[in-house]
């Protein structure tokens, strides 16, 4: 890193926090923050030149001048149109600090125990200490790295041995933007004890048009044979940048989904890192993205098998309107213990308008002689003859070019088994579904050079 004047907003950050934890925080989580800032202060922000990063530029975010976002009031109007039907507990994080007053934790199911990540490492008998930090590579990621200096609160869920948590879990990070830039970086940590069962929706929302910076990071612990579903679910505005880490620490024969929903933000990055550390442990990741106006939305899925027969699956589908840009970069990872292994990955985009993009780069690392690994990419547009079809049977074009779309996004639904969370999913996709559907029939040929010089929010 060049200059130190980019950083000094997280040096200042950093300050605060020491001068605040010192007191009254553990030795060892001091020591945690203390490497991961030393780490990220050596390092700086990852730049193009860094492979992982070739396609995305963080130079908005980095003359961006962040400060850590303030404390906010319970009372959020709207909140409730905001919240997951038939979820079991929920969980609001207000500009990155729990907010008990909007939360919902009483009565819940046996065997499931949440709270704010700060509430469970007060109770030295819940278990998050010998989890906490274990697992995300500081070294190697810089947003990681910068996480674990900076994170005030975040999510704690623990689910015992055996229990089957039928409802999900909903945790709601809002952002309240507006005046100068801030920054939140929540911390979440999920243990699921060996055969239980759960799921999980992380629910990033920004209220109001202001710049405002997630960053942040989620451990998950899956014990042998634990079925975990996860779900992501991005919808800040075209103001925000969020940065989102999930790494996954698997034991023998456990399965755990990932489900990504990429719909707002400005310039997002979405990290998956499972490593299969079990054998017989399987993965699933499954994504959506949905960009217009000038949106940058980067995925990146790192996937380790690392002991034998393992699976995976990667299915990541892409539409890309206006001048929005979308990369796709999976590698799978194969150890040279990790025999048997079948990985399969597959990337598939549609691309609106001339002037969307997508950059895709599948790649698979085999060290091991016996395994079945594939992958592959696809880019096109709407076909003319579908559309036709439909239009032949009285839809207009706008409904018609919407029903594909959705076809298009159905494919990421249909892996989805939990009802609750994939009714909310899908209601967010099409809503956003619509809205570029309007944003297409509202755009004349006649307007197409006003349009390229509006903000996304005038065109979206």
């Amino acid at each position: 890193m060049a200059t130190t004047a980019k950083l000094q907003n997280y040096f200042e950050a950093f300050n605060e926090m020491e001068a605040r934890g010192e007191a009254s925080e553990p030795v060892w989580l001091h020591q945690l923050r203390s490497e991961g800032w030393a780490s990220f202060s050596a390092n700086g922000f990852p730049t193009v030149r860094d492979e992982d990063w070739r396609f995305t530029s963080l130079a908005p975010l980095t003359r961006t001048p962040f400060r850590r976002a303030t404390a906010a009031d319970d009372l959020i109007p709207g909140i409730e149109a905001l919240h997951l039907s038939g979820a079991a507990c929920r969980l609001v994080f207000v500009n990155g600090r729990f907010a008990p007053g909007l939360s919902a934790t009483g009565n819940l199911p046996a065997g499931l125990q949440v709270s704010s990540l700060v509430q469970a490492l007060g109770d030295k008998t819940g278990g998050a200490e010998q989890h906490l930090g274990r697992y995300v590579n500081l070294r190697r990621d810089a947003f990681a790295a910068l996480n674990t200096a900076l994170w005030e609160d975040g999510a704690y869920i623990r689910i015992r041995r055996g229990a089957r948590i039928e409802q999900p879990v909903h945790l709601l990070f809002l952002s309240t933007t507006g005046g100068a830039p801030t920054m939140t970086h929540p911390r979440t940590l999920i243990v699921a004890e060996p055969a239980s069962q759960a799921v999980i929706v992380e629910d990033y929302v920004s209220s109001g048009n202001g710049a405002a910076f997630s960053n942040s990071v989620t451990e998950l612990v899956a014990a042998g044979d634990a079925i975990v579903s996860h779900y992501l679910v991005e919808r800040e505005n075209y103001d925000s940048f969020n940065v989102s880490t999930l790494r996954i620490e698997q034991a023998r024969g456990a399965n755990v989904s990932s489900h990504s929903i990429l719909l707002g933000g400005g310039l997002v990055r979405n990290n998956v890192h499972p490593v299969l550390n079990g054998p017989g442990a399987e993965c699933l990741i499954n994504g959506l993205f949905v960009g217009a106006g000038r949106q940058h939305l980067d995925n990146y899925m790192l996937v380790e098998h690392a002991s034998p027969n393992g699976s995976s699956r990667q299915f990541y589908n892409g539409i890309l309107d206006q001048q929005a840009r979308g990369v796709f970069h999976g590698r799978i990872v194969v150890h040279k213990d990790a025999q048997k292994t079948d990985a399969k990955q597959t990337n598939r985009n549609l691309l609106l308008s001339d002037d969307a993009r997508i950059d895709t780069k599948p790649q698979l690392e085999i060290r091991a002689d016996d395994v079945k690994c594939t992958h592959g990419a696809t880019i096109g547009r709407i076909e003319d003859e579908p559309l036709f079809y439909l239009r032949s049977r009285g839809l207009d074009e706008r409904s018609a070019r919407n029903l594909l779309l959705y076809a298009f996004a159905a494919e990421c639904l249909d892996r989805m088994m939990e009802q609750p969370a994939r009714d909310f999913v899908e209601e967010l996709i099409q809503k956003r579904l619509r809205e570029i559907a309007n944003a297409e029939q509202q755009a004349s040929p006649s307007s197409q050079e006003a349009r390229a010089d509006a903000s996304p929010e005038e065109v979206a």
